[in-house]
Formats: structure tokens, sequence, C-alpha cells
């Protein structure tokens, strides 16, 4: 099965400070990105969209910049070529303006449907920061 790399930028009107916390917390980001998210004792995250569980570690981050959740299977261990999300916070140069980078890798290929998602999801967690 091939995998879709999707990436696009939304600009968004806070600081990476106060973004950080919905993309990297289990509490911040089940406020917009999913159902519910939890983390276990084990430190996985669990994403649970249509009460089914999605388990993912935290594989790389860097404070107020960037957060990398890595999917794992059913037995909550590494595949190869695993689905993965990046959300990366820039700062434009010229305009000082943010923007948060949203790296999806996953078996989703439908253009269309990752583009209506990401944009719905993005509008939810504006709603909530204010951006």
């Amino acid at each position: 099965m091939s995998k879709f790399k999707y990436t696009n930028e939304y600009p968004i009107n806070a600081s990476a400070r106060m973004i950080y916390p919905y993309l990297s917390t289990a509490s911040g980001l089940a406020q917009w990105f999913c159902h519910d998210v939890r983390l276990n004792e084990d430190k996985l995250f669990n994403f649970i969209w249509d009460n089914q569980n999605h388990y993912a570690e935290m594989n790389s981050h860097r404070t107020n910049k960037s957060v990398r959740f890595v999917f794992l299977n059913d037995q909550k261990l590494h595949e190869p070529d695993p689905n993965y999300m990046d959300f990366c916070i820039e700062t434009s140069e010229l305009t000082q303006e943010h923007y948060l980078r949203v790296i999806d890798y996953s078996d989703e290929t439908d253009l269309v449907e990752l583009n209506e998602m990401w944009d719905g999801l993005i509008q939810g967690l504006r709603d909530i920061i204010g951006g």
C-alpha cells in the first residue's frame, strides 16, 4: 500500500508559546484534534477517533517550535514506514507572521479529503486560541 505525504501551511495569529501546548500535550490536542487524547503510563499518546484507539509516540520535539508523532501498530509496536504527523511553528522573517506547517504521512491519498479535514481541524484550533 502506498503512502502519501500531505504538507500545508496555515497562518496562525498567535505566538509559538501559546500554540505549542495545543500541539504537544494530550489535553491540548484533545481540544481540537480528535475526540480524545490520553497519555498512558508508557508515555504513549492514544488518539481516539470514533471510539478507536490509535497509539503514537512523540519521537521528537523542540519546545515552542515543532513536534512529531509516529503512529504504532495495534500491538503498540513500531513498524516499517510508519504513519506520522509533524507540526512545526514557523515565523516569517519578513512579516513576523506565524505559520503552522502540517505534515501528515499516511495511507490517505485523497488530496481533497485531506485539505478539507486539515482546514477544518486548523479552523477549530484557531477558534480556540483566537488566531
